[in-house]
């Protein structure tokens, strides 16, 4: 199932708009707005429906609700002109208290199915409305891949969409470990993390072939990243303990090949077609993976959904073994054996 969804509504009180493509200070030009409030994973999924909206208004002001940490890549994609910072904890669906000036001409849900995210968009009265919930949207297919999903649901609108279209360019500030494998332990749920005994396992062996292994986390992620260094004795200059956004995408745009699982970075990792090794367990990857390619190889062990937001390492996941990962490793393009 989609990890998109809509649950209790809350604010992001005392939030500003962030222009991130140069429209301060220019007269204002219809203006549509988008809102898609969820993770890095979520926003990179989204990027092709994005860009799809850049080519239908091209000249609108496309204004992404969403939280204010993702504006670098949003900025990035091409499609956004400005960030309207909301979020709200979890997963939940946050109100838009802070739109200024006249209603938007579009809105346009690229959160959930609704209701609640398409309640969220009429805050601001926008003249027109385009949802999953709306009386004239798509039906909501529950088995059907995150990119194409949103492509599908503006092929109902009329809008032409490429799911394909989802490469970001490559940021401006170089690595600071070029040519590393960079190891990103953890994830939005428990459900999603493979044990760091297992990435430090991956590490060891990475490390004793001469690769230079870097890891990275969130910002509640310092004792995973303290508990992998030790067990992998990686030195403290190659752990990135929430890096700035900036940082992070150049980390995984210079990488040789990034391991995770089914999070951001590795989300990430497919925008600047870096190599990676995707670590799939209650999610299936023919849901939220990577495109078919050598470029990105996926472990997943078949079996019945779980929970995506479980509190517990789902038992798919749990099946990925470190010599699986390591294999995985090896049959990436310019990635040597381990």
């Amino acid at each position: 199932m989609s990890r998109g969804g809509d649950g209790a509504r809350a604010g992001t009180p005392g939030a500003v708009s962030v222009p991130v493509n140069g429209s301060a200070g220019a007269p204002r030009p219809p203006r549509l707005l988008v809102l898609r409030a969820l993770g890095l994973g979520d926003l990179l999924a989204g990027v092709p429906a994005l860009r799809a909206l850049r080519r239908e208004f091209p000249r609108y002001e496309i204004v992404l609700a969403a939280p204010p940490e993702l504006a670098v890549p949003a900025e990035s994609s091409g499609a956004v002109d400005t960030l309207l910072p909301a979020a709200a904890p979890g997963r939940a669906v946050p109100e838009i208290t802070n739109w200024q000036g006249p209603p938007p001409q579009v809105a346009v849900d690229l959160h959930g199915k609704g209701p609640e995210s398409m309640r969220a968009l009429r805050a601001p009265a926008p003249d027109r409305l385009l949802a999953f919930a709306a009386p004239d949207g798509p039906e909501w297919y529950a088995e059907e891949h995150e990119r194409d999903r949103w492509c599908r649901f503006l092929e109902w609108y009329g809008i032409p969409a490429d799911p394909s279209d989802l490469r970001l360019p490559p940021p401006a500030a170089p690595s600071p470990a070029p040519g590393a494998v960079v190891l990103h332990p953890g994830a939005g749920s428990p459900a999603r993390c493979w044990p760091v005994e297992r990435y430090a396992e991956v590490a060891v062996e990475l490390r004793r072939a001469g690769r230079h292994v870097v890891a990275t986390g969130g910002p509640r992620e310092y004792e995973l990243l303290a508990r992998l260094a030790k067990l992998a004795r990686l030195p403290d200059s190659d752990v990135y303990g929430a890096p700035p956004m900036e940082r992070l995408a150049a980390l995984v745009a210079g990488a040789s090949a990034v391991v995770s699982g089914d999070t951001g970075p590795a989300h990430l990792a497919v925008a600047y077609g870096s190599p990676s090794v995707t670590l799939f367990g209650p999610v299936s990857p023919e849901l939220w993976g990577p495109p078919p390619s050598e470029r990105h190889q996926v472990l997943w062990h078949p079996g019945p959904p779980g929970d995506p937001h479980g509190r517990r390492p789902d038992p798919r996941l749990m099946r990925v073994r470190p010599e699986e990962v390591l294999a995985a490793l090896s049959r990436l393009p310019e990635v040597p054996a381990v």
